[in-house]
């Protein structure tokens, strides 16, 4: 477990997997983006709906991280390798809401429910249920989004690394990020709020494309952080071996993973 290629995958893996975790948590709080920034919320119409703003659940604040994640995992470990850390975080994720409706279906005692009012919240156990029960429509279409918008960006990162070689690694992250966060945009809220809630689809248009402008921009933004991690991992495991692991994930080379002895 010495082999710098490996201890590279569990850190990126573990930190895929809590940035993820993480992001989903936090998902319940909505944010200005405006006000954020310093500005007044913006007003406009689209689709017909009106009086819209670039009003964002704190997700994603941490989803363009994912992606960027995804695409240095694709870069350097294959397509086999994101599936294998999207799996698990997903399962893990489930294994974590199940864990929040175990805890706030446990009764607690009287006591605790009032230790807060002073700080104006009255029932404990409200805000508690508040904060960590999401809808179960919102967790399917949370979940379903991002295992498919995954598939999507392995996919659209390999066949353009196919056309461009090692060249141009601005190109296939941003362009794969790019597309994968349209389809996830519009497959969440459609399972959380058509499907959920019956909302109408000029509002889930409407919505999705407010909140994919932000994804947009986030992975135009983040861009150079992909050269950034790039250089640190070349200058961690090596150039020789950097190379040799990116010719690996796109099936050119033997694994370069160290084989473990079998036990006994």
């Amino acid at each position: 477990m010495n082999h710098k290629a490996v201890m590279l995958f569990n850190f990126l893996a573990a930190f895929f997997v809590a940035n993820a975790l993480i992001a989903e948590c936090i998902g319940g709080k909505i944010f200005s983006l405006e006000r954020l920034l310093g500005f007044s919320p913006a007003d406009f119409t689209l689709f017909g709906e009106s009086h819209l703003s670039f009003s964002l659940t704190c997700g994603v604040l941490l989803w363009p991280l994912e992606f960027v994640m995804t695409d240095i995992v694709n870069e350097y470990y294959g397509p086999k390798a994101v599936r294998r850390i999207s799996f698990i975080a997903v399962g893990l994720i489930s294994y974590a809401f199940i864990m929040f409706y175990f805890a706030m279906s446990v009764t607690p005692p009287d006591w605790w429910l009032t230790t807060k009012t002073a700080e104006g919240i009255p029932n404990m156990q409200n805000a508690f249920a508040a904060i960590f029960g999401q809808g179960m429509w919102i967790i399917v279409g949370s979940l379903v989004a991002f295992l498919v918008s995954q598939i999507v960006d392995v996919t659209v990162f390999h066949k353009i690394k196919k056309v461009t070689g090692e060249k141009k690694i601005w190109m296939r992250a941003t362009g794969s990020t790019l597309v994968s966060q349209l389809v996830d945009s519009f497959i969440v809220l459609f399972i959380a709020f058509k499907l959920g809630a019956d909302w109408t689809w000029q509002k889930v248009l409407a919505i999705a494309l407010v909140n994919y402008s932000y994804k947009f921009a986030m992975a135009i933004i983040l861009t150079p952080l992909i050269y950034f991690v790039e250089g640190r991992i070349e200058k961690y495991v090596g150039h020789d071996t950097a190379m040799k692991m990116k010719k690996m994930a796109m099936g050119q080379e033997e694994e370069v993973l160290p084989d473990f002895p079998a036990a006994g």
